[in-house]
């Protein structure tokens, strides 16, 4: 059936000046596609119209693990069969220190010049904020220009593009009688299972991290479009008796004269004092082709994400230059359920600390609103809504406490930008510390 066929469009709102919100339907995907490039691919932009609309086609192909052509909404012209706005829902599993849960990622947000300012944005996000709750997702997690995301309840409060980045020139270089002791080879299907071990076990010095199934591996293997804005190249490491020590992926192409990676693991037992400088040299010699085949420039070896990577102690005269830190923007509906699904997390933590056993309450003042945290002999016995009164434990004005809930910033840290903020008395103190410790997280979402 064409596109434009009314059967097939499942109007869900009427915006009023002849435009309609509805879901899309596998028949918008070149319109999409065209819609992505003229809003997102514009004078001043990074985006490349190819890699946008290749991401595009792949979502709304049917054959992403997690999202389908109908997690796009639309807002259309009726009279012209336009689309003027536009965004999706990525669903897909995180995980908070062991304990899983799931996530709905916003992308691809964006309205045509001439209809901004007219709620079109807004109204998409009350949709897929609603499909997420259906989900059952515990919080939506959105990337994007700062402040924007704010207006809908989000705040940045997740590590996101913590990382580092060396020049190629001063990649460790074999003398003419040493031989390469490891080698980078494209990864197969017989690599995955390995390859999620490794992802898995790395994931472990980590709060957060994206949880990753058989199918997403396999994905990331062969199911992008070739040139997609998120494409990686999955490669494994082997050493010199062709057995698997680890796994890297890095860009299919140069980015301002970067090749970025994403992920870089070893098994356990793999020392990467001494794998680190073969990835190296093989990265160096992959963005030099790369510079070559896109005759372009290639300066920089960049690793994404990579806060307290074991890469940053093993060569960080290498890594020089750290990127600029940035931050996930993260909405959490339901702060006392979220609190509550983590709780075997938190009860481990206070059965290792100073306050082992502890019996007692903890009352965090939200200022409108709060949150009540009963424990008893150490375990959570109780988390629920609170509206500020006496024995107050702590304060934390707006968003601000979910910058602690992340382990985005300690205490004193947040207190520095908010002196509204902190703990009442050394015991509230005490547990805060123990129960949400500033710590890394490295989340490489699902696209």
């Amino acid at each position: 059936m064409a596109r434009g066929a009314k059967t097939k469009k499942e109007i869900i709102r009427d915006m009023g000046d002849g435009l309609v919100l509805r879901r899309a339907t596998p028949a918008d995907a070149e319109a999409l596609a065209r819609f992505n490039c003229a809003v997102h691919c514009g004078p001043g932009s990074d985006d490349s119209p190819e890699a946008t609309a290749a991401w595009v086609r792949d979502l709304m192909s049917g054959n992403h693990p997690t999202f389908s052509p109908g997690d796009f909404t639309v807002v259309e012209d009726i009279g012209s069969g336009e689309i003027v706005s536009s965004l999706n829902l990525i669903s897909q599993t995180w995980s908070y220190g062991g304990v899983e849960f799931g996530v709905g990622h916003p992308e691809l947000v964006g309205t045509k010049k001439e209809h901004r300012k007219k709620g079109l944005v807004r109204a998409q996000f009350d949709v897929i904020h609603e499909w997420s709750a259906r989900r059952g997702q515990k919080l939506q997690a959105i990337t994007g220009i700062p402040f924007f995301y704010r207006q809908f309840g989000y705040e940045m409060t997740l590590r996101w593009s913590d990382g580092v980045r060396g020049h190629k020139s001063d990649v460790p270089k074999l003398s003419k009688k040493e031989k390469e002791t490891y080698r980078v080879r494209p990864a197969g299907e017989d690599d995955l299972a390995f390859i999620g071990r490794a992802y898995k076990a790395g994931m472990a010095r980590y709060l957060v991290s994206a949880v990753r199934t058989r199918a997403l591996w396999r994905y990331e293997l062969s199911g992008r479009g070739e040139g997609a804005m998120t494409q990686w190249k999955l490669c494994a490491i082997e050493n010199a008796s062709s057995q698997r020590v680890g796994f890297l992926a890095h860009g299919p192409r140069l980015w301002h004269r970067n090749l970025g990676v994403v992920a870089y693991e070893l098994k356990a037992g793999a020392s990467w004092l001494d794998v680190t400088p073969s990835v190296l040299r093989y990265l160096a010699a992959t963005g030099e082709k790369m510079a070559q085949r896109e005759k372009g420039a290639f300066e920089w070896i960049a690793f994404w994400g990579f806060d307290e990577h074991p890469v940053r102690q093993v060569v960080p005269s290498f890594l020089s230059e750290p990127a600029r830190p940035y931050a996930y923007f993260i909405r959490v509906p339901d702060i006392p359920g979220f609190v509550r699904h983590i709780s075997p997390v938190l009860e481990e933590r206070l059965a290792r600390s100073l306050a082992a056993g502890y019996t007692g309450d903890l009352r965090l003042n939200f200022y409108r609103g709060g949150l009540r945290m009963a424990f008893k002999r150490g375990r959570v016995t109780a988390v629920e809504p609170w509206e500020p009164g006496d024995k107050l434990s702590a304060s934390f004005p707006f968003l601000t406490f979910l910058h602690i809930l992340f382990g985005h910033h300690s205490l004193d840290e947040l207190a520095a930008v908010y002196p509204d903020s902190g703990p009442r008395g050394d015991e509230a103190r005490l547990l805060l510390d123990t129960l949400f410790p500033k710590m890394p997280s490295q989340v490489w979402g699902v696209e």
